[in-house]
This record gives C-alpha cells, sequence and structure tokens, in this order.
C-alpha cells in the first residue's frame, strides 16, 4: 500500500509523527506554499519531516489543482488522508487514490455532520462524542467509516479541553487503523442515513450572553467558546467584554454564575 498525506495544521503532522514512530511510511506529502496562511491557528510546514522521512513533498495552492492530481496519479498512491485542511476535494481528487480519501471529523457520525462539532458537543449536554475516520465522498461527512473513537463527556468540560482529547483521539485512531489499512482489512461500512443530523457553523457573534438567556444556556456557552475559539462575551455600553471561563454561584438573590478570567473578576451576571 501507498500512502499520502494532506495538511498545513498541528493535528495533522501529529498523525503523521505517529505513524512514522510506528515504523509506517508516506510516499507523498501535499501542503500550502510557506507564504500561505500564515496566520491560521496550528499552522505548521512539513519540510522536516519530508526530509527526514525521505518523503516527497508538493507545495500547492488548492487541493484541486491539476498538479496536485498529477501528483497523487504519479505516486501510485493508494490511500490519501487528508486531516486539518479546510479545501473541498472535488471529483478530480476523489478519484485520483487507488482506494480513496480518508477524512476526520471530530464526532461519531453520522451524529453532527456540519461545522463547529467541538462547540456543539458542549451546547447540546452531549454525554459522548468521537472522531471518526470516513472515505471522503462529494457529500458533507457521508462517506463511509473507516473507523472510530468515542470521547466520554463530562459536565464541566469546556472546549480546550475537548479540543486537545479530539486531537489525541486523531492520533489513536490513525495507531489503531494503520496496520489495517497496510494490509488491507480495515473494515470499512456504510453511515446510517438515518440517523444523520446536521449541526450548522458558527461565527463569533454566536457567543454573546443576554440576560434572558437561562443559566444552563450561559454556562454551557461559556465553555464551548473558550479557548480556542473567540469566546463568550458581553455588551456594556458598547463595549464587548470577553468571558473566558466562569462557575455556576450561589446568591442572595439566587443562582449566578460568575465569569473570571475576563476583564473584571468575579462578574455576576443575573439569569434566568
Amino acid at each position: 500500500m501507498r500512502f499520502g498525506f494532506v495538511t498545513c495544521v498541528r493535528l495533522g503532522l501529529s498523525c503523521i509523527e505517529a505513524v512514522v514512530e510506528a515504523g509506517g511510511r508516506f510516499d507523498l506529502f501535499i501542503t500550502l506554499p510557506d507564504h500561505w496562511a500564515r496566520s491560521k491557528s496550528g499552522r505548521i510546514y512539513l519540510d522536516e519531516v519530508s526530509a527526514r522521512t525521505g518523503t516527497p513533498l508538493l507545495k500547492v495552492r488548492h487541493i484541486n489543482d491539476p498538479q496536485c492530481v498529477q501528483a497523487i496519479r504519479d505516486h501510485g498512491i493508494d490511500w490519501l488522508f487528508i486531516i486539518g485542511w479546510s479545501q473541498i476535494a472535488d471529483r478530480s481528487v476523489l478519484d485520483a487514490p487507488r482506494l480513496g480519501i480518508i477524512g476526520a471529523h471530530p464526532t461519531l457520525l453520522p451524529i453532527g455532520r456540519g461545522r463547529a462539532a467541538i462547540p456543539w458537543a458542549i451546547l447540546k449536554g452531549l454525554d459522548k462524542t468521537g472522531v471518526t475516520f470516513f472515505r471522503m465522498d462529494e457529500g458533507v461527512d457521508t462517506g463511509d467509516i473507516v473507523g472510530q473513537v468515542e470521547i466520554p463527556l463530562h459536565a464541566d468540560i469546556t472546549s480546550t479541553e475537548l479540543y486537545r482529547l479530539a486531537d489525541e483521539a486523531h492520533v489513536h485512531l490513525i495507531r489503531q487503523l494503520w496496520p489495517l489499512l497496510v494490509d488491507g482489512s480495515c473494515p470499512i461500512r456504510p453511515q446510517d442515513a438515518s440517523l444523520a443530523t446536521y449541526w450548522e457553523g458558527r461565527t463569533p457573534a454566536d457567543g454573546e450572553l443576554r440576560p434572558d438567556m437561562h443559566l444552563t444556556a450561559v454556562e454551557r456557552l461559556v465553555r464551548a467558546t473558550t479557548r480556542p475559539y473567540p469566546g463568550a462575551f458581553l455588551m456594556e455600553n458598547g463595549q464587548r467584554i470577553v468571558i473566558w471561563r466562569g462557575q455556576v454561584g450561589e446568591c442572595p438573590g439566587g443562582r449566578t454564575f460568575q465569569f473570571v478570567d475576563g476583564p473584571y473578576t468575579a462578574l455576576d451576571f443575573e439569569v434566568q
């Protein structure tokens, strides 16, 4: 089997390193040009791992560039991983590897297709989520499941912690699946479309805390939008006050949410 990997972020590099440490090898790396997306969160470069492992490295502006498709074919790639890459692969790329492209999504597909998977898992009060590797098709997170790992969620989990757990789950999953992919014994199963749910994208504006919000909604929103996301916020006298963490507390007038680590310390925000 011949493998390729497309990434430009730390998570993808962690998966590559996990495979290399286990004795695996890749036959092609694809990433962005050095000067592109320098401000992208977790942006990394593959030059060092490419040189160390003797793996050819291609830098392209877009995954659908003809030179990218040709490189996948020229290197005889069977499985191509695309992880931490925001561009959508078109049919020409999907058809280039012999067996397909493996993408990753931080939910237990078919639950949570779509966007903002980590914040939504917290906002919805789920007791578990996970990471799914799947064979990409032209749909949105609809491809056959290659492997999954569950992540239990506790009542106080934050997006910071869940983001870290999701990263660790990616690495665990690629270590688990690699030998099965190498010998062609990896069980691949279709998603049950009848169980599918879709989660909408979110913007920084969705983090606004309002006085009419229920206490539970306030508490979850702060946990769901903290780092590495933009944070929950209050608008006070036209000023945006970002709240990174807090806790539910008691006061003479009832229960409140006390904010800490913002511009104010122990700021009480009355909620229903």
